[in-house]
């Protein structure tokens, strides 16, 4: 089982990098008003919340 868990590691490693890319670009270049904005900005920190559950269960996952 341990040696899946360098897959899993990478894989979230590559969505971490995608919803940096995809999700604070638009925060921070916006064309859009201040609520699109923070919308966004709230649905990206969801993101990188549910991100963080599994990575911890992932980790946690042998024990």
């Amino acid at each position: 089982m341990k040696n899946v868990k360098w897959l899993w590691y990478v894989c979230l490693a590559v969505v971490s990098l995608l919803v940096t890319f995809f999700g604070i670009g638009p925060v921070v270049f916006a064309d859009g008003g201040m609520g699109e904005r923070v919308l966004t900005l709230a649905v990206v920190i969801v993101i990188y919340i549910v991100i963080g559950v599994v990575f911890i269960r992932i980790k946690n996952q042998g024990r």
